[in-house]
């Protein structure tokens, strides 16, 4: 067994502890069923906040009008989004954390973090670049600040981190007015991620296998 295909083993058993986590279950109003995409050979990671209802039902992250966003603003379809060996998926909350009583979803679960990230980063040596993705990450990451300030200043970031706003349906709007986002930053993002999507040697890589359904 080679030191990579091993690494790759303890990471698959980790992923495993992961998805039978039930530490938050009483608090979870769908029940608990954690949703990442990860692997050994990863180069580029998308931090974001919390799967929606639509990622809960079919256990894939950004499966949504959001992911269709995203996808356009790093300018690549959906194979290469969720090829795991390239790109990792890791939420700041695993589950779906339910909705706030005035509308849009609650924050992500305070347990899952601390529980579960820093084993699941450091089973993925290879991560180059970080996309912080909406208020949440940014602050585990960054502390806080305003997200369109980071956002503007993504360059103070580079190399190891590139904050972007939430892909929700309320940034189209927001776009809008800044257009700046789509003439600076997204030219940027894409310049950015491009070296790190070359495919990863087959031979050195286990993908993580999908979630139940």
């Amino acid at each position: 067994m080679t030191e990579r295909n091993g690494a790759a083993d303890d990471l698959a058993a980790l992923v495993a502890e992961v998805r039978a986590c039930r530490l938050c279950a009483a608090s979870l109003p769908l029940g608990p069923r954690p949703v990442l995409h990860v692997s050994t050979t990863a180069r580029l990671l998308i931090a974001s906040q919390a799967p929606g209802t639509r990622v809960h039902e079919t256990g894939i992250s950004f499966n949504d009008a959001s992911g269709d966003r995203l996808r356009g603003w790093l300018g690549i379809d959906r194979e290469t989004f969720y090829d795991s060996t390239r790109i990792a998926i890791l939420p700041m909350g695993l589950c779906y954390p339910g909705r706030l009583p005035k509308g849009g979803d609650r924050p992500p679960r305070p347990e899952c973090a601390p529980l579960w990230r820093a084993r699941l980063l450091a089973a993925m040596p290879d991560i180059a670049l970080t996309l912080l993705v909406g208020s949440y990450a940014q602050a585990a990451v960054l502390g806080p600040g305003r997200v369109e300030d980071r956002v503007r200043d993504f360059r103070a970031y580079l190399p190891r981190y590139f904050p972007l706003p939430h892909p929700s349906w309320r940034t189209g709007a927001w776009e809008r007015r800044t257009p700046w986002f789509a003439a600076e930053v997204l030219p940027a993002l894409r310049a950015a991620i491009a070296p790190l999507l070359e495919p990863a040697r087959k031979a050195e890589t286990v993908r993580t296998p999908p979630p139940p359904a």
